[in-house]
């Protein structure tokens, strides 16, 4: 995406991770932000003294690669250096409430008029119209209504939330693809697009397998914990020390795994002979499995049947998964430094963060760039859309920027 420029108007999670991913891709992102504040994620995280600074790590967590341009977009100057910016841009990315930006002056018919190959995406919780469109929206709202909670954790707990806020992080890669698409169209056509982007039909959508069960199936689907309902042995199993994932989904999966185990009995035994009667009797098979995986290690048995063809790996902590040779193999985490923060001696501290999960022609994808302090870039991005520094004083003492 090099040579694509993208107005990011974000904030939080979904917006922010969807600019995030094109940032990765190459595009220059340049995030605008309210003069004074910014991004709410800049003061939300788990180490207070970075919130307090504008640089909370929920906002370092996805906004490497981006500048920072901060602008009121209420002020007649500030709306005339957005129309310039928008004149300018290939992208713009905005996940207000619906009408909000309309409100402001800038309509999609608006904004189509001052750059007909703008592709304009609208990131919120309902889409822009409906009953529920202007209603505010987070993560665990959409998980809830969605259906995610319902078929989440155990039998006795559910409705569950999901342990990271996967409605905000669905919503924000359906944004991303949609863009590129978009892109793709306006090469051939050279007319941009209108993306309204739906959190909670994008949940909704992933939930495909689910979804169908009822909607094909007759089958209404409810919380089985740590089982999988299409198939047995799939799901989590008690060790001697550790939790197994293990998913013999296959015929001959489960016969390697019971001969791997020394339990060539459970492959003639009619409750388990066949996928079917696994699934009917998938407790009891697991009660029999778990006696013979009692007597080693969740690593031992991983170890045993890695090279088997059998789906299998041990349950992990987030602190055991980001020290996963393969990860490191794959180049996934980079290191960064950190904005605005030294060591007493005067070094510069660093900061890990996530990069693309895709490889591209066989390299690792990660940040240009370390995350922008609040208005870092302003008066470079003025200066490269034709504002004099006597005009950028200007904007800076009324306040639009």
């Amino acid at each position: 995406m090099a040579g694509v420029r993208v107005l990011d108007l974000t904030n939080v999670l979904a917006g922010p991770f969807a600019g995030y991913q094109l940032a990765l891709m190459g595009a220059d992102v340049i995030k605008l932000e309210v003069p004074g504040s910014g991004d709410l994620a800049r003061n939300l995280g788990a180490d207070p003294e970075l919130s307090r600074d504008g640089l909370g790590i929920s906002f370092l967590a996805q906004n490497a690669g981006k500048r920072s341009l901060t602008l009121d977009l209420k002020s007649p100057a500030g709306k005339e250096v957005f129309e310039r910016l928008v004149r300018e841009a290939d992208v713009l990315l905005e996940n207000f409430r619906p009408g909000v930006l309309t409100r402001l002056g800038f309509s999609w018919e608006t904004l189509h008029a001052l750059n007909e190959g703008l592709v304009y995406c609208a990131v919120s919780g309902f889409g822009q119209t409906g009953p529920m469109r202007g209603r505010p929206a987070y993560d665990q709202i959409i998980q809830g209504l969605s259906g995610i909670m319902s078929v989440t954790g155990m039998p006795d707990t559910a409705p569950t939330r999901t342990g990271f806020p996967i409605a905000d992080t669905l919503g924000g890669y359906a944004a991303a693809f949609a863009i590129s698409a978009a892109l793709v169209k306006r090469s051939r056509t050279g007319v941009g697009s209108y993306l309204d982007v739906s959190m909670l039909e994008t949940a909704v959508a992933a939930m495909g397998w689910v979804v169908s069960d009822y909607l094909i199936g007759g089958r209404e689907p409810r919380a089985m914990g740590n089982e999988n309902v299409t198939s047995a042995p799939s799901g989590t199993f008690e060790t001697a020390s550790g939790g197994l994932n293990i998913a013999a989904n296959k015929q001959e999966q489960y016969v390697e795994l019971c001969t791997v185990l020394g339990r060539p009995e459970l492959v003639t035994d009619e409750r388990f002979a066949t996928r079917e009667a696994r699934k009917h009797h998938r407790r009891e098979l697991k009660q029999e499995l778990e006696k013979t995986l009692r007597e080693r290690s969740a690593v031992e048995w991983d170890d045993l049947l890695a090279t088997t063809g059998v789906p299998v790996a041990p349950v992990l902590t987030v602190q055991q998964t980001l020290s996963l040779d393969q990860l490191a193999d794959r180049e996934l985490l980079h290191d960064l430094p950190m904005p605005g923060r030294a060591t007493p001696d005067g070094r510069e501290r660093s900061l890990r963060v996530l990069g693309s999960s895709v490889h591209v022609d066989g390299h690792a994808v990660g940040p240009s760039t370390r995350p922008p302090t609040l208005g870092e870039h302003t008066d470079e991005v003025l200066h490269a859309i034709g504002y004099t520094t006597e005009e950028i004083a200007d904007l800076h003492d009324q306040g639009a920027v």
